[in-house]
């Protein structure tokens, strides 16, 4: 297939190029190498990719509304997979209108191309953020989330809610996909498993928020680009038992449909930091602090329907993929 993947010089639009390319797939890969983090990573993932005959790299940020309508027009994708976006929780708190131009504008812009342009299927990034408020674990897509906590959950849950108007008016099949606590080698320098692991070797403390208190269902990369590529490769369908009297929030009468993807198996933070010091043969200096604004304490997925839809499996135990981390920063930073 052709395929459109955003955000291909990021954390998971890297790895999941990677599995497209490798099975022969056409990917032109779109990233703004914006600097909300090193862009130096970002230019070492894309030269990986880049040595792939085929993948195409075009840079371009998904808010241009002329650039990406012609890219759209000229390529003719048959799949889109949408990664890129703004991240970051805390972030949205300093800078909520990076979070418009790119995650509202930008998403717009996304599906006004797969609109006009026949494109078979989009999958985009939503987040488990979008749970915001909600106790009852694991979190499951069949839950209503009106209560995001903050304004990047916000952006997210609006981009499910524009993704259904078109799967409704244009027959656009769409699929948002969940995603929970992701790490892994090559990831993003704002996120704890990197964060963690570079003060430590520099003997520097490590901020550890609600004072430890927090469970996640960390992850791992690969686990999740699988599920990323299989989801691409079944296109949304509609619903025909949707039922409007007692609604579905995961799926519709349209061809829309939501997924948790994540690992079904929740990680205590200090479970967590203490497979970082076990594989860094040292120990963290912890600056416990209460729980941050927009943060939630606890995070599970409840997969059901994404392993009963596509097969997705993920496999890794944090314990391994902690350790395939260290490997490689270590080997990425000479440290």
């Amino acid at each position: 297939m052709k395929l459109l993947l955003t955000g291909a010089a990021g954390f998971i639009g890297f790895h999941t190029a990677q599995i497209l390319l490798a099975r022969g797939d056409e990917v032109v890969g779109l990233d703004n190498l914006n600097d909300y983090y090193d862009v130096s990573l970002k230019q070492a993932r894309l030269g990986i990719l880049q040595k792939f005959p085929n993948f195409r790299f075009v840079k371009l940020d998904v808010a241009d509304r002329e650039g990406m309508a012609a890219l759209f027009k000229q390529e003719k994708f048959q799949r889109v997979i949408h990664l890129a976006a703004q991240a970051g929780v805390r972030y949205s708190i300093q800078n909520p209108l990076a979070y418009i131009d790119s995650n509202v504008v930008g998403f717009a812009n996304i599906l006004e191309g797969c609109r006009h342009n026949g494109a078979g299927h989009l999958v985009y990034a939503s987040t488990s953020s979008v749970y915001g408020a909600n106790t009852k674990m694991p979190f499951s897509v069949h839950q209503n989330v009106d209560h995001p906590l903050s304004f990047y959950a916000a952006t997210k849950k609006a981009n499910e809610l524009m993704a259904h108007t078109y799967a409704h008016l244009y027959q656009l099949p769409v699929t948002g996909l969940r995603f929970f606590t992701v790490y892994g080698p090559w990831g993003r320098p704002d996120m704890a498993l990197f964060l963690f692991t570079k003060n430590i070797l520099a003997g520097k403390p490590i901020d550890v928020f609600n004072y430890g208190n927090h469970r996640r269902d960390f992850t791992y990369v690969d686990d999740i680009a699988q599920g990323v590529v299989r989801a691409v490769d079944r296109p949304a369908q509609p619903n025909a038992d949707w039922n409007s009297d007692e609604p579905d929030p995961a799926t519709s009468k349209a061809p829309y449909r939501l997924y948790n993807i994540g690992n079904n198996s929740p990680v205590e933070l200090m479970k967590y930091i203490e497979c970082i010091e076990q594989n860094l043969g040292k120990k963290a200096q912890k600056n416990l602090l209460p729980l941050q604004a927009g943060d939630v304490p606890d995070t599970s997925a409840d997969v059901d329907d994404l392993v009963r839809d596509v097969g997705y499996r993920p496999a890794t135990p944090v314990e391994e993929g902690v350790r395939r981390f260290i490997e490689w920063y270590v080997g990425y930073y000479g440290k």
